[in-house]
């Protein structure tokens, strides 16, 4: 999860060995994303949400791109050898992940643009990503 200046709100990776491969992975797809916003245009604001799809594969991974009305942009990246995963199964976990980030949203006590720190999302991102592997 990265707020609208692209700085990290969230960050999950499973395994942890190749975090910081993971990180450099995420980060370079953030141009990615802004590429896509801006070639939308207009287009971008008569959508209720933006899922981008497919941002670029790799030779070991596929990642995949989302961004709010807010402009908050949810990256996932996901191994290329799991051909499990069709369009709509990706499409449903960033819907699932946007629900949550809404919630989060609504606490009173969550100042908009910290780092997200709450035990439910935590849940909810590792029963995803068990789904997952």
């Amino acid at each position: 999860l990265f707020c609208p200046q692209n700085y990290p709100l969230y960050i999950r990776s499973v395994p942890t060995e190749n975090e910081l491969k993971f990180h450099y992975t995420v980060h370079t797809s953030l141009d990615v994303v802004d590429e896509k916003i801006s070639a939308m245009g207009k287009a971008l604001v008569d959508q209720r949400e933006l899922y981008l799809g497919l941002l670029y594969p790799t030779e070991d991974y596929k990642v995949y791109g989302y961004v709010t009305n807010s402009k908050v942009k949810f990256v996932m990246v996901v191994d290329s050898s799991n051909t499990a995963l069709r369009d709509n199964e990706i499409r449903s976990m960033f819907r699932k992940l946007h629900n949550s980030y809404t919630d989060i949203m609504c606490n009173p006590f969550y100042n908009p643009g910290d780092r997200i720190h709450s035990r439910a999302f935590d849940t909810m991102v590792n029963s995803m990503m068990m789904q997952v592997c």
